[in-house]
């Protein structure tokens, strides 16, 4: 199995960069895995993605995958490392999900992540700091992200939290909390 490690943190707070960084620091070929669809009607969105792009070292590999994630990891090889830039906007590319499908999705994708010999990193948004949103489908977004940051740290050698300019190594300043499967063997 290849190393996993998660980069979290807020909107703006470097996380895509700190996962570059460490994707260039891996040695190996890096394939940057997009969630995001560009928008050429929404400026600013498409601003944003430009941005991730001039920042990327012209011989990575960029491949668009909005909605497939569990069979773009399975399909990669050991001597690579995928960057998988961002979580939630995968989770929010497939809301539309009901809830079994949902999770059956989220089970396909933490046991494929468990199987991989490639390294990879995942970028995820902290979006449970502030107010209950006010409508269900952000809750709905809120709760699944969160949720599937939480299980995914569980498979991870290394989770950095990124606020304030600091790159935070939770696997080393903190302990992890107990799974729900940890709880039903004791």
């Amino acid at each position: 199995m290849g190393k996993v490690i998660l980069v979290t943190g807020p909107a703006r707070s470097g996380k895509s960069e700190w996962a570059e960084t460490l994707a260039m620091e891996s040695g190996k070929a890096v394939i940057y895995v997009a969630t995001a669809t560009d928008n050429p009607d929404d400026e600013e969105w498409h601003q944003r993605i430009l941005e991730h792009q001039k920042r990327r070292p012209q011989d990575w590999v960029t491949l668009s995958v909005p909605v497939e994630l569990s069979a773009t990891l399975a399909d990669a090889k050991p001597h690579t490392c995928l960057l998988v830039d961002s979580l939630g906007t995968w989770v929010a590319n497939l809301l539309e999900q009901d809830d079994q499908s949902w999770e059956n999705l989220v089970v396909e994708f933490l046991e494929t992540v468990d199987l991989v010999a490639a390294d990879m990193l995942f970028v995820a948004e902290e979006v449970g700091w502030g107010i209950v949103p006010a409508y269900p489908v952000g809750r709905m977004f809120r709760d699944r992200l969160g949720s599937l940051v939480r299980r995914l740290s569980s498979l991870c050698d290394a989770v950095y939290l990124i606020t304030g300019g600091y790159a935070l190594n939770l696997t080393v300043l903190g302990s992890p909390l107990p799974t729900s499967k940890d709880l039903i063997q004791n």
